[in-house]
């Protein structure tokens, strides 16, 4: 096993870690929860940009950082994932490791990247439902590492994040400060030029009915189901009314159940 090492972190073979950020180590996962890229419907643009872009990441060519925003359920996490995995399976990148952290541990973020800068990787630090709320100062040292300060973001990083909100902090905060502050325009431009400092803005919209039935025809198709396309769709129709909702994670949770009934793993 080739192993590097730099600020006491030794990297081994596995493709994917959680940073953890109280004790400042590397665990690494054994099974990434993730679905075949070519499963996730309805994504189809923003699924070409982001591959693309990490495309051109693990070549070692230009890229940006990206923040995935939008709609609960549409895939935005997965699709991270996916694209980590695909990318990962084919020939003529060089090697990239998908790091998990928590919004909670953004503060250690520094340290995290002072331990991979020097790694012989590539490397994308993944941060899933990133937000903050009034009162927090975590995003300072995300926004030091993704545009400015000394260091900046080592050449062998990226990072991506996804979030409901587009700026990061709900609109009620925004207002808020504005309206408390001597200067409202430079109120919240610190936390609001946070989500500028990402190159790659990519928005997860609300399915309508056929790009969620597509969804839910197509995770059916990948498992085997035995229910017959008109039954199907009666009862992903039903499953969405009673979920109030239509997107890819109710649609998986459907097959899911669909699945157990057929006796089946999914």
């Amino acid at each position: 096993m080739t192993q590097d090492e730099t600020a006491g972190f030794t990297l081994g073979d596995a493709n994917a870690y959680h940073w953890q950020g109280e004790d400042s180590t590397m665990l690494p996962v054994a099974k990434v929860s993730r679905v075949p890229l070519a499963m996730l419907r309805g994504i189809d643009h923003v699924r070409d940009l982001l591959l693309t872009n990490t495309e051109q990441f693990a070549r070692g060519h230009g890229a940006n950082n990206a923040l995935l925003w939008g709609a609960r359920g549409m895939g935005k996490s997965s699709l991270v994932k996916s694209i980590h995995a695909d990318i990962e399976a084919r020939e003529g990148f060089e090697r990239l490791v998908l790091v998990e952290i928590a919004r909670e541990d953004l503060e250690t973020l520094p340290h995290l990247m002072r331990a991979i800068s020097g790694q012989s990787a590539r490397f994308i630090v993944f941060c899933d439902d990133l937000s903050f709320d009034s009162g927090e100062t975590s995003y300072k040292s995300l926004k030091t590492i993704l545009d400015g300060g000394l260091e900046g973001r080592p050449d062998n990083v990226l990072f991506y994040a996804t979030s409901n909100r587009r700026h990061l902090m709900p609109r009620d905060m925004i207002e808020n400060e504005r309206s408390t502050a001597i200067n409202p325009s430079e109120a919240v431009e610190e936390k609001v030029s946070l989500s500028d400092r990402f190159g790659l803005w990519l928005g997860f919209h609300n399915s309508d009915q056929d790009t969620y039935l597509a969804m839910v025809s197509g995770y059916a198709e990948y498992y085997g189901l035995a229910i017959d396309a008109e039954a199907l769709r009666a009862r992903a129709i039903e499953w969405a009314a009673t979920r109030g909702a239509r997107s890819g994670r109710v649609a998986i949770q459907l097959v899911r159940t669909l699945a157990g009934e057929e006796g089946k793993a999914v």
